[in-house]
This record gives structure tokens, sequence and C-alpha cells, in this order.
């Protein structure tokens, strides 16, 4: 008889089944429906210091509206890769091959090597991260000590919850409260905070050379 797979296992299994269907059903219209958001993916690039020759991670790339521009900050000399769970994501981003390289794969599980990274950019990440701890450990794990974390909306979060006619809750992952202790639990350094109307960015720095899984 097979050994059924631990409780936490099979909550994570769930959960990334989720964000998968959810995500698979909007994928054809995503760009359609948030047309104007490059220049504040822009503006966020240009604030993470990526420099020429680095090695970005685009996690979560979605459709990959953000790769054409994390190339641009990097060069031909450097390298940029799209991560997503979504096949039918990917698929749109697909547009996006000149850019970057693309991997189906889950943030948390990441199939790269230790200290890889120059930067890892998550737009809309840290709130679909089945075990955001876990998550985060993972991201800095495959970044190199001193690489950087973006985490980004291109609306904050009083304005996207508005968008979805919801309140926020105090237990929002990304208040600045709940973040940052967060973070610095999971081998990153916060470094600023910015939650305004039509920017939301949170960069931290990559604070020790290692973690064990």
């Amino acid at each position: 008889m097979d050994t059924p797979p631990p409780p936490h296992a099979a909550a994570h299994a769930r959960e990334l089944a989720d964000t998968r269907a959810f995500f698979a059903e909007r994928a054809a219209t995503w760009d359609s429906k948030y047309p104007d958001d490059s220049p504040r993916y822009a503006a966020a690039i240009a604030d993470t210091g990526l420099a020429a020759g680095q090695f970005v991670i685009d996690a979560g790339c979605g459709t990959g509206r953000a790769l054409p521009l994390l190339r641009a900050a990097v060069g031909p000399a450097g390298t940029v890769l799209g991560v997503d769970l979504t096949p039918e994501m990917l698929e749109r981003a697909a547009a996006h091959r000149a850019d970057a390289a693309l991997l189906l794969a889950d943030c948390t599980r990441l199939p790269l090597p230790d200290a890889v990274a120059d930067l890892v950019f998550g737009a809309g990440l840290v709130s679909h991260l089945p075990g955001p701890a876990a998550g985060l450990r993972e991201l800095a794990r495959v970044t190199r000590p001193g690489g950087r974390l973006a985490l980004f909306h291109p609306l904050g979060r009083a304005a996207l919850a508005a968008r979805k006619g919801r309140p926020l809750t105090p237990d929002d992952l990304r208040a600045r409260e709940h973040l940052f202790p967060l973070l610095a639990a999971n081998g990153w350094t916060p470094l600023s905070y910015t939650d305004e109307p039509g920017r939301y960015l949170v960069l931290a720095d990559r604070a020790q050379p290692s973690l064990q899984r």
C-alpha cells in the first residue's frame, strides 16, 4: 500500500493546484485587463539597482511583461530567467523568448543552484506563494550574498483592495509589520517599503551565505 503524503505536502499540492487554476483561466486576457502598467514596472526595476551583466530571476513571471524591461537593464551580457507555475501563462510569455529563458517551476522549489541570482523580481508574487516563509527561503537560497529581492505590484495595497471590491485586512501579509519580520527570518535584510496608490515596492538584500532547506 502506498504511503500517503504528509499533511503539509498535501496542503502544498492543493495550494499549487489552486494557484495554477486561478491563473490558467485568466492567462488569455491578463495583459488586456492590465494594459498600462509597463511604466510602473520600468520605474520599479530601475529602483532595484539591477546592472548590466547581472543574472535576474522574474519569479512568477506570468505573461512576461517584465521580461523585456529586465533584459534592457542587464543588457546582452546579462541573464534573464522567467519562472512561472502556470503553463498557460508561460505560453503567453513565450512571446518574449528573445529576452529571457523560461522555466515551468514552483518558486518554492526551484531547480537551480545556490547563489546564482543577483536579483529576484517578484511582481504580485508573495501573496501567491504556498507557504510564504518557505518560498522566501528558497528565493534566498538561489540569490548570491548581497543580492537583492524586489517584491512589486503596480498598485498599492489599498488601491488593489479597492479594485477587487475588498477592504484591507489587519492580517495582510504585505503589510510592513508582517512582511519585514518574515523576510528577516528567512534570509533577507529588509531595506525599504513603499505602499502608495500607484506603487508597492519592497526591497531586501540577501542576508546570509546559505540557508538549510
